[in-house]
């Protein structure tokens, strides 16, 4: 059995230093903000100093990796004599999973004696990030290329994906909600909650009034559909309010006995279009 490498790309929110412990690589979308010509990676920024220069005004512009970007990564590996396994940002919502696969069904003519698999995750954020985990549990298993793939196939529409944002104006610029319903939602305090799908999109499912009623909103989906027993793997995210995401996390410790495994950070490139406040909760659940 060769040995093989898991990729993934920025859109997962999971640190550089983590992923090197998980030995994951990583391909990195980039931004950049209007009032600006500097282009960011996705790592090269703090994510508090983004989410601060997004409170103070500032609107962020994202651009996916490209193929070329994609294809020297894959190839350092192949030159290696090992596999690729590319694990991507759902295609729901970015092209760069797209991106990655034309790499890799351009690296497989290159590389004939290689493996190099490109797989939708249909999943966003730490969603992404914990299926990413879940596949490298699988390669220390002894789990092949192949059959990690087709695991991460089987289980990406499992990956339950909930989140809230604090201010509608992020949703209204990306076309999500009307100016009317900004406006509005904010003056009355609405909150929505949304969900990832099972084609990777992000879809509106309630609102509610307040803060508190979404984070208990959040915590109440964890209780209906995560998968018992508990399999302690689940995520936080939350760009710049760690508190509330502390909250959340003793929400579900106190209700459903369950420890979050992981809070981090949502990057710019996710963050960019979520705003600053927005908190998301992701578990391995019965369906989405």
């Amino acid at each position: 059995m060769n040995d093989f490498v898991i990729f993934t790309d920025s859109g997962c929110d999971i640190s550089e230093e983590l992923l090197a412990a998980w030995g994951v690589q990583c391909e990195y979308l980039t931004f950049r903000f209007y009032d600006s010509e500097k282009e960011y990676q996705g790592n090269e920024m703090p994510s508090a100093e983004f989410f601060a220069k997004m409170r103070a005004g500032g609107i962020a512009k994202t651009a996916a990796v490209n193929n070329e970007q994609f294809a020297a990564a894959f190839s350092r590996v192949l030159d290696e004599g090992k596999d690729v396994l590319y694990i991507g940002l759902s295609s729901g919502i970015s092209n760069t999973f797209n991106a990655g696969r034309i790499a890799a069904e351009e690296c497989a003519e290159k590389y004939p004696d290689r493996k190099v698999i490109a797989v939708d995750s249909l999943s966003a954020s730490s969603g992404l990030g914990l299926l990413v985990y879940l596949a490298t549990e699988k390669k220390k298993e002894g789990s092949g290329v192949e059959e990690v793939a087709a695991f991460v196939t089987e289980t990406r529409t499992s990956l339950s994906h909930w989140f809230t944002v604090d201010d509608l104006v992020y949703l209204k610029r990306g076309g999500r909600v009307s100016s009317t319903a900004a406006f509005v939602g904010n003056l009355l305090g609405i909150k929505p909650v949304m969900h990832v799908d099972n084609e990777g999109k992000l879809i509106p499912m309630m609102k509610v009034r307040g803060r508190k009623n979404a984070l208990a909103e959040l915590a109440k989906q964890y209780k209906q559909t995560a998968v018992k027993p508990a399999t302690g793997h689940v995520y936080i995210c939350q760009a710049d309010c760690k508190s509330e995401a502390e909250d959340l996390a003793r929400m579900l410790r106190e209700q459903n006995g369950v420890e979050v495994e992981l809070i981090t950070d949502i990057s710019p490139v996710i963050g960019a279009h979520a705003g600053p406040g927005t908190i998301a909760l992701f578990f391995v659940a019965n369906h989405r």
